[in-house]
């Protein structure tokens, strides 16, 4: 599960163009600072976490689902 606090992002989309699964994409809304910040595609991430790593305003978190 990508988590992205939308007040940190400033839309540079680093996470979208690096992430090897295509598991996120521009949100259709902007945030507060008038930029496109990113979301999460269903059933695309594998948590490898470099989404969160390469995010240089630490806006990303990704956790591990826990199964039922």
């Amino acid at each position: 599960m990508i988590e992205v606090n939308e007040k940190y992002c400033k839309g540079c989309n680093l996470c979208i163009e690096f992430c090897p699964r295509d598991a996120l994409e521009p949100a259709e809304e902007l945030n507060e600072k008038g930029v496109h910040p990113p979301v999460e595609v269903e059933d695309r991430c594998v948590n490898c976490h470099l989404c969160e790593l390469i995010c240089p305003d630490f806006a990303i978190i990704v956790e591990e689902e826990e199964e039922v």
